[in-house]
C-alpha cells in the first residue's frame, strides 16, 4: 500500500538527465544554477518530474488494488492540482513546453500518468464510485440530500453557460462538481453521462483563460442538459 504523503515527493537522490550527445569532459567544471530564479526553475521542473512519476506509480497501484479507493482519489487529486499549478507558471511553462516534449527530453515512459493528466481527474471521478448510493435508496434522507446537491450542480453549471461564462477556469470546476456529485448518487451509466466526462477532458486541455466558442457553448449546454435528463431518469 502506498502511504499517504502531504505532497508529491521531490526527487533528491535522483535527478533526471538526458543522454549526452557529446563526450563529457570530466575535468570541466559543472555549472550549477547561477541565480535564484534559475534554482527555483530547476526545483520546479524536478517537482514536475516527480509528480508525473508519482501519478504513474499511483495508477499502477490502483489497478492492482494495492491502495484503497479513497486514498487513491485523495493523492491523485492533490498530485494533479500540484501539476497544474506548477505548469501554469509562465516561467515553468516556457521551459516545460508540454508533457510530450518533457517526456521525450527526460526519456519518461509513463503511459498511465499521461492519460490521467490528459483527463485531469482521478479514474474514480470518471467512473461512478463503488460507494455510490443505490437508486432504490433515493427516498432516504442521506440519498435525498445527495440527489439535491447533484441537481443543484447541474443547474448551476447550465446557468453559468447561459450567463456567458465560457472560460476554462470558470467552467471546469463547476463541471467537476457535477460529475462528482452524480457519482455519489448512482453507479448507473445513464444516457449522455459520457458527455460530461468528454467535456471535462476538453476543458482540461484548454489554457486557464481560454474560452469556448459560441458554437461549442451551445453544444455543451445541449449535452449537459441531455445528461441532466438522463440522470433524472435513473431516479424514477
Amino acid at each position: 500500500m502506498i502511504p499517504r504523503q502531504p505532497y508529491a515527493p521531490t526527487p533528491h537522490s535522483y535527478v533526471p538527465h538526458s543522454t549526452p550527445s557529446a563526450t563529457i569532459n570530466l575535468d570541466e567544471e559543472v555549472k550549477l544554477a547561477e541565480t535564484r530564479a534559475e534554482r527555483d526553475l530547476q526545483d520546479s521542473l524536478a517537482e514536475v518530474f516527480s509528480i508525473i512519476v508519482t501519478i504513474d506509480e499511483l495508477e499502477k497501484a490502483f489497478l492492482k488494488d494495492a491502495i484503497p479507493e479513497a486514498d487513491y482519489t485523495e493523492i491523485c487529486e492533490r498530485s494533479l492540482k500540484q501539476y497544474k499549478s506548477l505548469t501554469a507558471d509562465e516561467t515553468v511553462a516556457k521551459a516545460f513546453v508540454g508533457l510530450e516534449q518533457f517526456k521525450a527530453e527526460w526519456d519518461l515512459e509513463v503511459p498511465r500518468a499521461t492519460e490521467r493528466i490528459r483527463v485531469g481527474m482521478p479514474s474514480t471521478a470518471v467512473t461512478a464510485s463503488s460507494g455510490a448510493l443505490p437508486t432504490q435508496a433515493a427516498a432516504g434522507n442521506t440519498s435525498g440530500t445527495l440527489i439535491l446537491e447533484a441537481t443543484q450542480d447541474f443547474i448551476t453549471f447550465l446557468d453559468a453557460l447561459r450567463l456567458g461564462l465560457l472560460a476554462k477556469d470558470q467552467l471546469h470546476p463547476l463541471l467537476t462538481d457535477v460529475i462528482q456529485s452524480v457519482n455519489k448518487v448512482t453507479d448507473r451509466d445513464f444516457e449522455n453521462r459520457g458527455k460530461i466526462v468528454q467535456w471535462l477532458i476538453t476543458l482540461n486541455q484548454m489554457k486557464a483563460t481560454e474560452e469556448l466558442s459560441e458554437e461549442q457553448a451551445r453544444e455543451l449546454e445541449l449535452d449537459i442538459n441531455s445528461a441532466y435528463q438522463g440522470f433524472k431518469s435513473t431516479l424514477s
